[in-house]
């Protein structure tokens, strides 16, 4: 059964921007490439560097596909499912969002699955 946590309100994460969140210990990249209530959200720690900053990354489109580039080495990772364009086996994690009354919410049992 999913159980949702609520984040933050999608209006707390500016149009073309992200936004870092704590759930349960871990560090939540959010995106909000557009002006409507589309979250994207990722890990937000980036494994080439080990830092936590993907949060702070660019948001641009490449090839019809939605990309967060790291702004510390620059490697790009797609916001649908983390995929690194550059090194798959760089790639990260990518959980389960939605919009639900204004709130961002983050389905708990996708989290718990990408850290077992």
């Amino acid at each position: 059964m999913s159980q949702w946590l609520t984040l933050c309100s999608v209006d707390q994460i500016l149009p073309g921007c992200g936004v870092c969140a704590l759930a349960d210990g871990q560090q939540i990249a959010l995106f909000r490439p557009y002006a409507d209530e589309q979250i994207f959200a990722l890990s937000n720690i980036d494994p080439f560097a080990q830092a936590s900053v993907l949060s702070r990354g660019i948001i641009a489109e490449h090839q019809g596909e939605l990309w967060v580039a790291s702004p510390l080495k620059k490697q790009h990772f797609r916001l649908t499912d983390g995929l690194c364009m550059e090194d798959e086996a760089h790639s990260i994690s990518a959980y389960d969002v939605r919009v639900h009354d204004g709130n961002v919410e983050l389905n708990t049992a996708s989290l718990q699955v990408q850290t077992s």
